[in-house]
């Protein structure tokens, strides 16, 4: 773990992806025909497509994590040759389980949900992660983290075709809470290259039931996560829980989120979440 992550108490997921997947089943189960088509906010994807990607990620993460194989080994020298990668096998994989009829899918997708989440459960939290969260800067992550991180992508996707079927369900503080706490890990990260003096503070707010507070500290080194207000507040930004995972996914243009963003103090410190992703991309 880094310094800004152990400022926190660690994001716990586990536990979770029981009711996560199960809630994603039934909502597939519930699906009509034409429901399949259907776009989402992620990019040229449809509801099938994005099913499809679930299904491959964890079909790819129970091969390479827990059964240790695979199958091509890639050269990634830069994180712009890690984002091709991951692109190129999510693209690959929406090719291949897209062409499935929606009860096949379905049918392995509730095997795949129920090893990763033994697979999940069944690991040291604060163990070495076969995967580091590149996106909050880390080269090396526990496996707390990274669980965290998958929860936020499973969550995030079926949000994605929760909103283009009009089916609400999982924007629970029980179940966004815990994504939010993960995204805002990467707020350190993201703001590297703002300019602040030693003791200033940025508070981001998320606004809702489902949403809290995070407080961004500048030390004479760096920025980091404290778990308590510290210093002198210089920036405190709002967003709104309906938008806030939309921002940090992609799922929102920076110019339609600031309409709905509220900031006091200093405006380019406390927008500069704006530029914050918590995806590889």
């Amino acid at each position: 773990m880094t310094e800004t992550s152990e400022s926190l108490q660690p994001v716990l997921t586990s536990h979770l992806f029981g009711k996560l997947d199960a809630k994603l089943v039934e909502l597939l189960r519930s699906l009509e025909a034409s429901d399949w088509d259907r776009r989402t906010l992620a990019g040229h994807w449809t509801v099938k497509d994005v099913a499809a990607h679930l299904l491959d990620t964890q079909l790819r993460r129970l091969s390479i994590a827990r059964d240790g194989y695979e199958s091509e080994a890639a050269e990634i020298g830069s994180y712009a040759d890690l984002v091709a990668h991951i692109n190129k096998l999510n693209d690959e994989g929406v090719a291949i389980y897209r062409r499935l009829s929606p009860d096949v899918l379905i049918s392995l997708m509730e095997v795949a949900c129920r090893q990763t989440s033994d697979y999940f459960a069944s690991l040291d939290p604060y163990g070495a992660a076969k995967f580091a969260v590149t996106w909050a800067g880390e080269m090396a992550s526990a496996n707390w983290f990274d669980v965290a991180r998958e929860y936020t992508e499973r969550w995030h996707h079926q949000q994605q075709i929760r909103i283009a079927v009009e089916r609400s369900g999982i924007m629970t503080r029980e179940l966004y809470y815990p994504v939010l706490d993960c995204f805002m890990r990467a707020l350190p990260f993201t703001y590297r290259p703002v300019p602040a003096k030693a003791g200033n503070r940025v508070q981001i707010n998320v606004s809702g039931e489902c949403g809290g507070s995070w407080h961004l500290l500048r030390t004479e080194r760096d920025w980091r996560l404290v778990s308590a207000p510290a210093g002198e507040l210089v920036a405190e930004t709002t967003i709104p829980q309906e938008i806030a995972w939309r921002i940090f996914t992609k799922g929102i243009g920076r110019h339609e989120a600031r309409e709905h963003v509220q900031v006091s103090g200093n405006a380019d410190i406390g927008l500069h979440v704006l530029k914050m992703l918590a995806i590889v991309g």
